[in-house]
């Protein structure tokens, strides 16, 4: 444990933002998870809406640093592919 106050400060401020951070890194692995879901049980509307919830809540972890803007990018990536799979399917069928 670190002896200067400063120091002490400091460690406090890390984790909260640690906590921060692992609140949107877990929110976006939420909704993807529930993006894969309703896309397998063909939920059109309820997909699209998820998945504008997830793009969104991307963003705001990119603009506050909590994941590297790459790495947000290719997670809006795949579920944009996700996205454009399920739509495509109805219609071959």
């Amino acid at each position: 444990m670190a002896n200067i106050h400063s120091q002490k400060k400091r460690i406090l401020r890390s984790e909260r933002e640690r906590l921060e951070n692992r609140l949107y890194t877990s929110t976006i692995k939420t909704y993807f998870r529930r993006l894969e879901a309703e896309t397998q049980a063909g939920e059109s509307a309820a997909a699209q809406s998820t998945h504008r919830e997830l793009v969104s809540t991307i963003d705001k972890a990119v603009k506050v640093g909590a994941i590297h803007r790459n790495t947000g990018a290719r997670k809006k990536s795949r579920a944009s592919r996700l996205l454009a799979a399920e739509t495509a399917a109805p219609a071959s069928q």
